[in-house]
């Protein structure tokens, strides 16, 4: 699929930028509200989405509702998107974004799926381990699901660490079974 790859495309042009002028966190941020309210208004994303819409008009509204609260080179950066078309991508290029900001500062995102709510000191625990493990500052999000019956399963990426006492009860199973 083409999109990814064009919106990481627009999120690197915009870092760099911000990683020349020193506002590449203030960018995510206000890349993230852009598309935040982009998708929560219908009104605007149809505005943005319709060909009936000349791009001059998007950017003119773009433009009104960003005036004074958005650095002018972040202004221009949105107006080069809408004038290639590429509106509909800002949820995408922010998330690319995102990921562009974690790599800068060496963090990581990981989920956490543990059979029960945990306290917070274990949550704290956890996020000591896995950053010393992972070499980076984890940024965790708990989960619940009980059917683990106990012990967590931690997914990083692609990779994922299984711990749960589900698990072992299955691999128990198989090896009883002789499977």
């Amino acid at each position: 699929m083409r999109d990814p790859a064009i919106a990481r495309n627009y999120a690197e042009a915009l870092f760099d930028l911000g990683e020349r002028i020193g506002t590449s966190v203030e960018f995510g941020q206000l890349l993230d509200g852009l598309a935040g309210a982009i998708s929560s208004d219908t009104r605007i994303r149809v505005a943005l989405e319709s060909p009936q819409v000349p791009k001059a008009k998007k950017i003119a509204i773009l433009h009104h509702a960003l005036e004074g609260r958005t650095p002018e080179p972040f202004q221009r950066w949105v107006a080069a998107v809408v004038r290639r078309g590429r509106q509909a991508l800002f949820d995408v290029i922010s998330r690319e974004f995102q990921a562009l900001l974690d790599v800068k500062a060496n963090r990581v995102h990981a989920g956490v799926t543990l059979a029960r709510r945990a306290d917070p000191e274990f949550q704290a625990e956890i996020v000591r381990r896995l950053s010393e493990a992972l070499g980076k500052t984890v940024v965790p999000h708990f989960r619940e699901d009980p059917a683990l019956l106990g012990g967590l399963v931690v997914r990083v990426g692609d990779r994922v660490i299984d711990g749960s006492v589900r698990r072992r009860v299955l691999s128990l199973r198989r090896q009883l079974l002789g499977r």
